[in-house]
C-alpha cells in the first residue's frame, strides 16, 4: 500500500510540473546534477566551493568539547576495509559497570553530546562515536539497497565493539542512532543490556494518505518530486560560501540550545562542517528512506525480533513534532518485556540539548538499574 501511495504521489507531482511546462527541464537538470553529485571528483571539488575541510571540522569539534571537565581521550578505531570510527572515551570511576554507548542522529556528531557527557560519565564508562559516514569517521560508499546499507551501519558498530573489547553495552541512540541501535539489538542481542531510544527515527510505517485528516498539499508533493534525486542536505553544499550563514539563519535554535555553554556561533559552525563533507552517510540515509522521510524498512515491523529480556526505554520531547505513538506501539507489541516511555517536558526533538538536566537525570536513573 505504501508503494502505491508513493507512486500516486509522484505521478500527481509530475503532472503538476508538466502543467507548469517545466517537467522536462527539471528532469534534465536533476539527471545532470545527480550524476555529478555521485561522481568521485565531487569529494575533491566540494572543499574548494564550500569553506570547509577535515581540519576545520576537527577544530570545530574541539571547540564544542572545550568545556568538558571529565577526563577523556579520543581515538580512531579501525574496522574493516580500512575504515575508522572516531570515538570519545570516558572511563569513569566504575569501569566494571556496563558502559553506555551514545549514537548520534542524522547529520550529527559526537560534539552534540557536549551538554551530557560530564554528567553521564560520573557513574560508568561512556563511549560516543561518529557513525560510519558521519562526523570524523570514514565516509565510504554505501550500498544503494536499504537493507544492505542498514547492515553496513550495524556491522561497523559490531566491529567497533569487538575492537574496543566491550562485552555488552547500554545503547542510547537518538534519531537515526535509535533506529540503528534497535537493528543492532536484533542481530546481536547478547551484546545489548538495555536500549534507550531517544526520539527514534524510522519506526512507524508511512501512513496511507487517504487516511490522513490533512492530506499533503499538491505543491508539497510537486516539491518532493523535484527534490527526490538530491541528498537531504545537498542544498547546504550547493550554497557554497553562503552555507555557514544559511545554517545560522535557518537554525538559530541550535545556538539557543547550547547558550549555557557558548555565546557565539560555535554550534552552528560545527553543524555546518559536519554536513558539507563528502555525503557518505547522508546518501546511505537517503537510500533507506521513501518520500517525506519515512523508512523503507520500518522498525516497528521488526521490533518483535528483539529478545524479550532486553529492556527498552523510549524518550520523547513533549514539544517534539516527531510522532510519539511508536513508544506505545512498542509497549503493546512487547507485553512480556520491560518497556518504559518517558516524556521530557519542554523539550523538542533534540531532547538532550533542549532540557539537558532532565535528560541526563533520566538516563542516569535508567542506567542505575544495571550493573
Amino acid at each position: 500500500m505504501a508503494e502505491q501511495v508513493v507512486s500516486a504521489d509522484t505521478g500527481l507531482a509530475q503532472r503538476v510540473l508538466m502543467f507548469l511546462g517545466i517537467h522536462s527541464l527539471f528532469n534534465n537538470v536533476f539527471s545532470f546534477l545527480d550524476k555529478t553529485v555521485r561522481s568521485w571528483w565531487i569529494t575533491n571539488w566540494l572543499p574548494s566551493w564550500c569553506p570547509t575541510s577535515q581540519r576545520q571540522l576537527k577544530e570545530a569539534e574541539e571547540r564544542m568539547l572545550q568545556y568538558i571537565k571529565s577526563k577523556f581521550f579520543k581515538q580512531f578505531v579501525r574496522i574493516s576495509d580500512n575504515n575508522m570510527l572516531w570515538t570519545l572515551v570516558f572511563k569513569g570511576p566504575m569501569e566494571s559497570k556496563t558502559p553506555l554507548v551514545l549514537l548520534h542522529g542524522f547529520g550529527g556528531g559526537v560534539g552534540l553530546w557536549a551538554l551530557n557527557l560530564d554528567c553521564l560519565s560520573q557513574q560508568r564508562a561512556i563511549y560516543a562515536l561518529d557513525l560510519l559516514g558521519f562526523g570524523q569517521s570514514s565516509r565510504p560508499h554505501f550500498s544503494t539497497d536499504a537493507q544492505e546499507a542498514e547492515l553496513q551501519f550495524v556491522e561497523s558498530i559490531e566491529q567497533w565493539r569487538e575492537t574496543m573489547g566491550l562485552e555488552s553495552m547500554i545503547m542510547l541512540g537518538h534519531n537515526l542512532g535509535g533506529y540503528l541501535a534497535a537493528s543492532f539489538a536484533i542481530k546481536y542481542p547478547t551484546r545489548v543490556k538495555h536500549l534507550i531510544l531517544v526520539e527514534p527515527w524510522g519506526f512507524p510505517e508511512r501512513p496511507d494518505t487517504g487516511d490522513q485528516d490533512r492530506p499533503i498539499p499538491v505543491w508539497i508533493k510537486a516539491l518532493g518530486a523535484m527534490l527526490m534525486p538530491f541528498n537531504p542536505l545537498a542544498g547546504l553544499r550547493l550554497a557554497g560560501p553562503l552555507g555557514p550563514t544559511l545554517v545560522q539563519t535557518l537554525r538559530p535554535d541550535f545556538r539557543k540550545k547550547f547558550a549555557a555553554m557558548f555565546n557565539d556561533n560555535t554550534v552552528t559552525e560545527y553543524i555546518y562542517h559536519l554536513n558539507v563533507q563528502c555525503p557518505s552517510g547522508e546518501t546511505a540515509f537517503k537510500n533507506m528512506t521513501i518520500p517525506y522521510g519515512w523508512a523503507k524498512r520500518p522498525m516497528l515491523q521488526r521490533i518483535g525480533l528483539i529478545h524479550s529480556d532486553i529492556p527498552i526505554t523510549v524518550i520523547y520531547g513533549s514539544r517534539s513534532s516527531i510522532d510519539g505513538h511508536s513508544g506505545n506501539s512498542i509497549k503493546e507489541m512487547r507485553p512480556n518485556s520491560h518497556v518504559e516511555i518517558i516524556a521530557i517536558r519542554g523539550a523538542g526533538h533534540y531532547v538532550y540539548a533542549d532540557q539537558p538536566e532532565d535528560f541526563n537525570q533520566k538516563v542516569v536513573q535508567i542506567c542505575e538499574t544495571l550493573s
